[in-house]
């Protein structure tokens, strides 16, 4: 009886929550290189989080108008948006300098400052600096980026260190929002914590695309331009954060953060059908050993809170 209540079950509605957000995480940077032939990233950035606020938005009104929405969450949402103001519009810039996929690899070394923020504001997580496997984990990581970015073959091409910067600073303040986000909403609805954190993120876009885009040039997109803006806002953003966000709640942070470490190279293989982009062997190398390592760091975190 006691080895058969030891044995976890697998949580389905999890698993297909990992399952979808990994997808549709690996669709949209292929939707926003698309984008960027036709219109400048702020103006991108505004249209798709617009997308994806007005799918959440109903559903929010709604959770108003029962008593279901715990208000707290409008004070908490600010400093996760303010953070997803600036994520995004890094994310998005950087596309119009590097491929998909070797943008996508280079922001997976935020678990180097996911797990530094960490220590810092989680306390019972601090004894990770006694794991040996952790300080392995971020080792590898740290090399594998560097491998990266040495071995690419463009790599002192001023547009190819630009797009490598933006990158690695939208790598930073994806550490930020995420830590952010888990301190402001481990109590509340996730699907609340996305549709008020996309009305200020809307908010915040649309004043930085009146200062610094050209939003008169969507109106010359054409249909299927306009069917991308809306087909990967509406699953790269709306659907994708909040499954993530259920997945977390779910089952914890360890499990689908090492799901979305196989994100680098589903977007390569769609990346090399529709744009043509690869990489070098040298590349791919250290890109096994940076994704290596971000999974060895994220599975002592996960180990230290098994034990704990």
């Amino acid at each position: 009886m006691n080895e058969h209540s030891n044995i976890r079950k697998v949580d389905v509605s999890a698993t297909f929550a990992c399952i979808g957000a990994l997808s549709f995480w690996a669709l949209g940077p292929i939707f926003i290189k698309y984008l960027t032939g036709y219109v400048d990233s702020w103006t991108q950035n505004l249209l798709r989080y617009s997308v994806a606020c007005l799918v959440w938005l109903p559903f929010l009104f709604f959770s108003i108008k029962t008593g279901r929405l715990d208000t707290k969450v409008w004070r908490r949402a600010v400093p996760p948006a303010v953070a997803n103001v600036i994520m995004q519009s890094l994310f998005a810039y950087a596309f119009y300098y590097i491929g998909p996929a070797f943008m996508v690899l280079l922001t997976k070394s935020s678990i180097i400052w996911i797990v530094s923020f960490s220590l810092i504001f989680f306390p019972e997580e601090r004894t990770l600096v006694k794991s040996k496997r952790f300080w392995s984990g971020l080792a590898l990581s740290a090399m594998g980026v560097i491998g990266v970015m040495y071995y690419k073959e463009d790599f002192a091409a001023a547009g190819t260190l630009t797009g490598i910067v933006i990158a690695l600073a939208m790598a930073f303040m994806w550490a930020v929002y995420i830590v952010s986000a888990r301190i402001a909403f481990k109590d509340i609805d996730s699907r609340h914590c996305f549709s008020v954190i996309s009305i200020y993120t809307v908010g915040g876009l649309f004043v930085l695309a009146l200062l610094f885009g050209e939003l008169g040039d969507c109106v010359k997109m054409g249909v299927w331009q306009w069917a991308c803006v809306v087909i990967s806002g509406a699953t790269a953003i709306a659907l994708s954060h909040t499954l993530y966000y259920a997945a977390m709640k779910r089952i914890g942070a360890t499990i689908p953060a090492l799901v979305m470490l196989a994100q680098p190279f589903i977007v390569l293989t769609i990346s090399y059908v529709v744009f043509g982009e690869s990489m070098n062997v040298f590349q791919l190398l250290f890109g096994v050993v940076l994704l290596a390592g971000s999974g060895l760091a994220i599975w002592a975190q996960g180990h230290l809170k098994r034990g704990s």
